[in-house]
């Protein structure tokens, strides 16, 4: 049996055995089922992320050291 995964590769969004493309340009907050994916948390959130980009996310977390 094998484990469920949501991975992003390319411009392709793979969760389970289906397949669709990418909707956001940097793979952050990439909608599924009502939640946003977060490549950081490798994890979903219940509402999308309020960084414009990963560059923002990371430079928080640089100075507050969490999210």
């Amino acid at each position: 049996m094998a484990v469920w995964r949501f991975s992003i590769q390319g411009s392709q969004v793979q969760y389970g055995e289906q397949t669709r493309s990418r909707l956001c340009r940097n793979g952050c907050n990439e909608p599924f089922k009502n939640r946003f994916w977060c490549p950081k948390l490798q994890w979903f959130r219940p509402e999308a992320c309020p960084f414009a980009n990963r560059r923002e996310c990371e430079n928080y977390v640089a100075m507050c050291g969490c999210l």
